[in-house]
């Protein structure tokens, strides 16, 4: 059973910083794409850092690019997301999944639960 659970989500002031966790089971992590995405309620899920099977590619979008950074231990079977500089506008559920990437385009097939991060002002 493929299981991606989540952890590390709370309340930070806006500038502070937030690591989210994904503990991924079911399957070796090694061979797949990750990704982390966040959702508001009334907007569209969407990404915010993607990397490849082999490391050597990562996407961020405009609105998060230097302040995240997305990293694995595969032989953990474990995906982070390191958050600094946080703003409230990145309040929002945050959701771990594993998937497809190639460019700009990243696709979640098994998610996680999700985490609530809220930053305050």
């Amino acid at each position: 059973q493929v299981q991606l659970v989540e952890s590390g989500g709370g309340l930070v002031q806006a500038g502070g910083s937030l690591t989210l966790s994904c503990l991924v089971s079911g399957f070796t992590l090694d061979k797949y794409s990750i990704g982390w995405f966040r959702q508001v309620p009334g907007k569209e899920r969407e990404a915010v850092a993607c990397m490849s099977s082999s490391k050597r590619r990562t996407y961020y979008p405009d609105s998060v690019n230097g302040r995240f950074t997305i990293s694995r231990e595969d032989g953990k079977n474990t995906m982070y997301l390191q958050m600094n500089s946080l703003k409230p506008e990145d309040t929002a559920v945050y959701y771990c999944a594993t998937g497809y990437f190639s460019g700009t385009y990243c696709r979640g097939d098994y998610w996680g639960q999700g985490t609530q991060v809220t930053v305050s002002s």
